[in-house]
């Protein structure tokens, strides 16, 4: 008789799977967004999150059914900040490639249309709007850029993972 072992489904395990899921999902989706010249769009820029936020529903459903349908608030926690770090981590890296080696263009393009948007905007100097471009252009590429970008995902995980735990939680009973 061969008894079948499949690995437990951690929290880890769950985190890292939809992590890697979600951020091909969201490479896809930043790809097909800078080849049609739509970077600049926020509107469909925030179907990131919406991404972001279906592949912690995802992890958190995948975790629970193999946990018997329990998961701990902190469980749901930790998923989402990891799910939310390795999309960070992988988007991020996408981005640096994308823009220091497939369009080395668009760094010049983006502080271009931003200058744009501030002149329009009639609100600021030129010597104003000279300052802001300059200091989003060493926080948006490099290695700041990198480090601001993988925390920022960190972050951005953690903050949808409080809600989202809080709703998506099913705790194991006390006293089964």
């Amino acid at each position: 008789m061969e008894t079948s072992t499949a690995a437990p489904v951690t929290t880890t395990s769950a985190g890292l799977r939809y992590g890697l899921l979600t951020g091909l999902v969201s490479i896809i989706f930043t790809f097909i967004l800078l080849a049609t010249g739509q970077e600049g769009n926020g509107g469909l820029a925030s179907i990131a999150f919406v991404i972001l936020i279906v592949g912690i529903v995802l992890a958190h459903r995948a975790f629970k059914s193999a946990n018997k349908g329990y998961m701990s608030y902190g469980q749901g926690l930790g998923i989402g900040v990891l799910v939310g770090g390795i999309n960070g981590i992988l988007t991020t890296v996408f981005n640096y490639v994308y823009r220091a080696f497939i369009d080395p263009d668009m760094a010049a393009r983006t502080m271009d249309q931003m200058r744009a948007k501030l002149e329009a905007a009639g609100s600021m100097s030129e010597a104003q709007i000279e300052q802001v471009v300059n200091t989003s252009m060493k926080y948006s590429t490099g290695a700041i850029g990198l480090a601001i970008g993988i925390v920022g995902g960190f972050f951005v995980g953690l903050v949808f993972s409080l809600v989202i735990a809080a709703i998506t939680k099913n705790a194991k009973p006390e006293f089964e």
